[in-house]
């Protein structure tokens, strides 16, 4: 096989069918590719709305539904779709790991699939990322570290316009280049890349996955490259709610568990501490600046006292799973969806 589409669905039946929409025009003029959606613990009729789609759209000669219950995350729900396709008898050369929330411009995937075979240790390819009205949103981005979650907390133009060699996230460039990490909404791995450095960390339930295994390839001596000639549009935030418009919402605490479990497993206790007082410090001057000089509050709520109580100061220095929050008193599911069930469209 040349390429798995992987789609992890939770709570975005719809935008799931146009996301297979778009991809109806692609798929077929792409030998030996297929693409597998994991309806990842909605429950309802998610699954069967799904099933639907398929059939009336005529979609079941390339794409397979995998349905699990509870929802497993990000990395949970994609790397169930990823072990099965890695275990087959043709397991596929690269996997295109794609949001839900996302529109396949044309010729998006090609474009991805042709800058691998033209660089063999690439081992992955992220898109542009667009929203509806088509701008560009941020990526690719820098590894985080001491320094930029100093000035992710502090938001002071003059300091940051110093501590740009270390910002995030750099200008958008309009040529391939190489990055440190780039988001996963849209990304081609080489399966060769992650028989070596393993799938997603599961343990980080849904955020931070991109960047740790960006880094992880990295440091196994692989290239991470953007790709702007790959246009995807990008609904942020859909299935989680964190990056959606309206008033500011208070993430939850699986995102700074998430943060936390990153930076202690990838840099260790003392940097992970240092980090945590950069953002903490920075972020505290800047809720000041913003009281004194009346500004808009446009931050998560609590996130100051959440970025304190999730810090390694008063949560320790062991490297932690993320909870699922989908197990604490999550309902006995029905028989169908009991366990992984991969069922043809």
């Amino acid at each position: 096989m040349k390429l798995l589409v992987a789609i992890a669905c939770y709570k975005v039946v719809d935008l799931t069918i146009d996301c297979l929409r778009s991809l109806a025009a692609e798929i077929p003029n792409i030998p030996g590719a297929k693409v597998a959606v994991c309806e990842n613990g909605t429950g309802g009729d998610a699954a069967d709305r799904l099933r639907r789609a398929i059939a009336e759209n005529g979609w079941g000669s390339w794409v397979e539904l995998t349905v699990i219950y509870p929802n497993r995350g990000f990395t949970g729900g994609t790397n169930v779709l990823l072990r099965e396709a890695m275990a087959s008898d043709d397991p596929p050369e690269y996997v295109l790991l794609l949001n839900a929330d996302t529109i396949v411009k044309p010729g998006a995937v090609q474009a991805l699939i042709d800058f691998m075979d033209r660089h063999p240790r690439a081992g992955i390819a992220g898109s542009q990322l667009l929203s509806l009205e088509g701008e560009i949103q941020a990526s690719p981005f820098r590894f985080m570290g001491i320094v930029s979650e100093f000035d992710r907390g502090l938001r002071l133009g003059i300091v940051s316009k110093l501590l740009s060699p270390w910002a995030l996230v750099p200008p958008p460039p309009a040529e391939d280049v190489k990055a440190d990490w780039i988001c996963p909404a849209s990304a081609l791995f080489r399966t060769s890349m992650l028989e070596e450095i393993g799938l997603l960390d599961e343990g980080l339930f849904t955020y931070f996955d991109d960047i740790d295994i960006c880094l992880r390839a990295k440091r196994a001596g692989w290239e991470c490259w953007f790709v702007p000639g790959s246009k995807v549009v990008h609904l942020e935030g859909s299935s989680t709610g964190v990056a959606t418009g309206g008033p500011p919402r208070r993430r939850p605490a699986y995102w700074y568990q998430a943060r936390r479990r990153f930076f202690l497993k990838s840099y260790g206790p003392v940097y992970t501490a240092l980090a945590d007082a950069a953002f903490i410090s920075g972020f505290a001057l800047w809720r000041l600046r913003r009281w004194i000089q009346r500004k808009p509050d446009t931050d998560p709520r609590h996130m100051l006292a959440d970025s304190i109580r999730h810090s390694v100061f008063c949560t320790g220095f062991q490297v932690r799973e993320v909870p699922n929050p989908a197990l604490a008193g999550a309902p006995t599911p029905p028989p169908e969806v009991a366990s992984s069930s991969s069922v043809s469209g």
